[in-house]
């Protein structure tokens, strides 16, 4: 049985600092947890808001250790050292904007300062990669949101077949003729 790499990237100066724990990371890690029941491993850094390890680690996380999903988190908002969208169009082959629009609208329901928010997804060779807000909160509001859609989109890129715990989350996969 294939065993599905998902890379989880937390983007906070003062978390790869060790100035705090990174709670944001693994907060993602639990919700993916509570949603697969296919066998999968977390590949998990905690990077500086740095534009070039940004695109660094999600290249790496891509093309060499075939993680078939990366899910980021911070460096979503409009502060200057927020780079981590700018990073995502950079290293992706394709965008897929309906992810940050349903992730914005999402939170639009809790906080009005959710038009504040740049998430994004692309997709670079078979991997998908989902930028998150940073607070736990939101982590679970936007997954929540958007993953129904995830194991269908991996596999249209012919990647690993994701399996849900479907009283946590219902993923949609179209019935075949």
């Amino acid at each position: 049985m294939t065993i599905a790499k998902i890379g989880i990237v937390t983007v906070s100066d003062r978390a790869s600092m060790g100035i705090y724990d990174d709670i944001s990371g693994k907060a993602i890690i639990a919700t993916l947890n509570e949603y697969l029941t296919s066998p999968w491993e977390p590949v998990y850094e905690v990077i500086p808001d740095e534009k070039d390890i940004i695109e660094e680690v999600l290249v790496r996380m891509a093309d060499e250790l075939q993680c078939c999903l990366i899910v980021t988190t911070g460096g979503t908002g409009p502060a200057k050292r927020d780079v981590t969208p700018e990073s995502t169009e950079a290293v992706c082959d394709r965008m897929m904007p309906g992810f940050g629009e349903l992730m914005r609208a999402e939170s639009l329901k809790f906080v009005p300062t959710a038009i504040l928010s740049r998430q994004t997804a692309g997709l670079r060779g078979q991997t998908l990669i989902i930028n998150l807000p940073g607070k736990p909160k939101s982590i679970r509001e936007c997954l929540d949101a958007v993953f129904p859609a995830v194991p269908y989109c991996i596999d249209l890129m012919e990647g690993p077949y994701l399996e849900c715990d479907e009283t946590v989350i219902k993923p949609f996969r179209p019935k075949s003729k």
